[in-house]
């Protein structure tokens, strides 16, 4: 089963429950997430995942502090090859409607590239961008969006990782 691991940080709790909508996209093609607040992430999830979704609120238009820190302490992998070909994928959160959400989940792709990893958007028939974001809460048309991302990001692990 080709394990992709859900990352987010969340402190209002509308990314967290965008991380649980990821994580099912995940789990309904088959795959099993590891979903996990970033602060809770070792090394060992980031070596056994074929795949990340990283999720973060909007911080200053980049990723949280927390989430940052996560793809520091594990930046050894990164010279070892550890994360290289690995299918990545971001998503986000704002409390306004221009508050930055393309910039952030960019940067997560940033750290992804560097790492190595190949990158996705969300699927053509969520919206075909970046990946999955809303403005507070997410309702329906973004949780199935997040769904899709999980699913895609499963797939294309199964594919290209087996």
């Amino acid at each position: 089963m080709i394990k992709i691991l859900v990352v987010y940080t969340s402190n209002s709790g509308n990314t967290e429950i965008l991380a649980e909508a990821v994580a099912k996209g995940v789990n309904a093609v088959g795959g099993q997430a590891i979903l996990k607040r970033a602060k809770n992430v070792t090394r060992e999830d980031f070596v056994e995942a074929k795949g990340i979704i990283a999720g973060s609120p909007v911080y200053f238009g980049t990723m949280s502090a927390e989430l940052k820190d996560m793809f520091d302490r594990f930046v050894g992998l990164r010279r070892e090859g550890g994360m290289e070909g690995k299918i990545g994928a971001g998503f986000a959160t704002s409390g306004h409607p221009t508050g930055g959400k393309e910039t952030t989940i960019l940067s997560i792709l940033q750290a992804m590239l560097i790492y190595g990893m190949i990158v996705v958007g969300d699927p053509i028939k969520v919206g075909g961008h970046y990946g999955v974001a809303c403005q507070g809460r997410p309702d329906n048309q973004t949780l199935s969006g997040g769904e899709a991302l999980g699913a895609r990001v499963a797939e294309l692990a199964r594919a290209l990782c087996s």
